[in-house]
């Protein structure tokens, strides 16, 4: 029997950005941080290139920002979460400031903006070039580190959920010191995206959606799980996961070519379906995509993006003299665990945050550097919510009913099977890549819902394709060749049981 930790402060799932700011703002509260690997690496925070979206130039706006993210969001954000989440912008960065996060700024101490595809103004904060993610990673772990009412966990990772009749009740930890329950009404979903699930990534390999498959064990409702993002230009030079070329060497005049030079699409910052639409058709009639900074960034390229010269270099390539091979990679989730603006799920306690939430400012066609702008937001929202709650929070279950239930889970796998894995990555990078139809997602759930039962990276896949298969329609990051049409807007909601013991057939409907 996994013995229980009867502690009762909410629960964090995740490291990254979202996780550790919703932490840091609960103080004095206590809160528990469940990490599953070192702290500080392998979260998409740490590894986000381009920078934070917010509207602090002279000529900027949060509404003009507000529009931008509309339009790139194919008619699938909700305005509400857009309006509310573009105008806190300039407040997050004060405020990561204020935790001592070191933004490039020029010689008279101003920020130094970038531009990135879509957007209308210059705007994306940046920290060492391209080492944003890493520096606000850094800022965030310093802050909690130095809090006392902050308890981090190493190498701890949720297994599973516990709930009864008044929502969450526990989590199932696996960690260093074998398998326990921490008894809580409060958790927060932080785990990142699903990009581990496909055979080309950006993100780190394990990113397979963690937070997606334990909000649907415990019942709770996905959102647009279908809504995937493919970042045009990870450098394709045979590593898993693919290093990322940042979209902000495209704002600095990059262009995208093939073997020939001629440009493979006109306006290299389009929006990313757009651009990786464009690719996908060039590299599906052989020719090979290259990405051209010589001209617009030659020897400054070092400078400005140094993170990205080293992988370049690394791989045996000079970016001031070189064409740089790129394609396709699933990059980031739009969409994810259905919630509201103060992380709120369907389930009663169970909260989520960052890129595993769906909170409605993504839509179906994420906009440059809009992520750790949610981040850095709705954990402040999140972390207000879980105070507010706390006073009127329903009694703990007893000892011996949170040990039966924790013993009810015992077959719980401790880690992800391997050959699933593999199974899953090459099937869902099959099915539900940029482009997908029917027959191939019907075949996708054929292989992948008798596996959802009991393994997690099976159940997330599902469930993407399931949604895929439902969006009978194009629009944004999500195409299918058999319905290019796009249809009124709308959202597609799904549950664990709508992948489990279920046919294609029903899914569909």
């Amino acid at each position: 029997m996994p013995p229980v930790t009867y502690d009762g402060s909410p629960v964090v799932v995740g490291a990254g950005l979202a996780g550790l700011l919703t932490a840091v703002r609960l103080a004095p509260s206590p809160v528990i941080v469940l990490s599953a690997v070192p702290l500080g690496t392998q979260t998409s925070t740490a590894w986000a290139q381009g920078g934070l979206a917010a509207a602090v130039g002279p000529d900027d706006d949060p509404q003009r920002h507000a529009r931008d993210t509309l339009a790139a969001g194919a008619g699938l954000c909700d305005p509400g979460v857009v309006r509310a989440i573009t105008a806190a912008g300039p407040a997050a960065v004060a405020e990561l400031v204020d935790l001592g996060a070191r933004l490039d700024r020029d010689d008279d101490g101003r920020l130094v903006l970038g531009l990135e595809g879509a957007h209308s103004r210059r705007r994306i904060v940046h920290a060492h070039g391209d080492g944003t993610g890493a520096e606000l990673q850094r800022t965030a772990l310093a802050a909690a580190r130095a809090l006392p009412s902050v308890t981090l966990l190493e190498g701890a990772r949720a297994v599973r959920l516990l709930t009864d009749a008044h929502g969450v009740c526990g989590v199932l930890v696996d960690g260093p010191a074998g398998r326990r329950v921490l008894a809580t009404r409060q958790v927060v979903l932080a785990t990142g995206g699903i990009g581990g699930l496909y055979a080309h990534t950006t993100n780190p390999l394990g990113s397979r959606g963690q937070g997606l498959a334990l909000a649907a064990r415990a019942g709770a409702t996905l959102r647009d799980v279908e809504l995937v993002q493919f970042h045009p230009t990870a450098l394709d030079v045979g590593l898993d996961p693919m290093p990322l070329v940042s979209e902000a060497v495209r704002g600095e005049g990059a262009i995208v070519v093939d073997e020939t030079g001629a440009r493979v699409i006109d306006d290299p910052l389009a929006a990313r379906d757009v651009v990786s639409r464009a690719e996908w058709a060039a590299l599906d009639d052989g020719h090979q995509v290259l990405l051209d900074a010589r001209a617009a960034l030659g020897d400054r390229f070092a400078q400005r993006f140094p993170a990205i010269a080293e992988h370049c270099r690394a791989a045996g390539l000079d970016p001031a003299r070189d064409l740089l091979p790129v394609r396709p990679a699933a990059h980031y989730h739009m969409g994810g665990i259905a919630v509201d603006l103060a992380g709120r799920t369907t389930v009663p306690g169970l909260h989520a945050v960052g890129e595993c939430a769906s909170t409605g400012l993504h839509g179906a066609n994420r906009l440059a550097s809009n992520s750790l702008l949610e981040a850095a937001v709705c954990s402040r929202w999140v972390a207000d919510e879980l105070a507010r709650a706390a006073a009127d929070l329903p009694a703990m279950p007893a000892l011996e009913d949170l040990t039966a239930r924790a013993a009810a889970l015992a077959e719980v796998p401790t880690a992800p099977d391997p050959a699933t894995l593999t199974l899953v990555r090459h099937t869902v990078e099959r099915s539900a890549g940029v482009l997908r139809d029917a027959t191939g997602l019907e075949s996708a759930l054929d292989l992948l819902a008798p596996l959802a039962g009991h393994d997690d990276a099976a159940l997330v896949g599902a469930l993407l394709c399931a949604g895929a298969l439902r969006r009978q329609e194009s629009r944004g990051g999500h195409t299918r060749t058999d319905a290019p049409a796009t249809a009124a807007p709308h959202h597609t909601h799904l549950t664990q049981d709508d992948v489990l013991a279920t046919t294609t057939e029903r899914i569909a409907s």
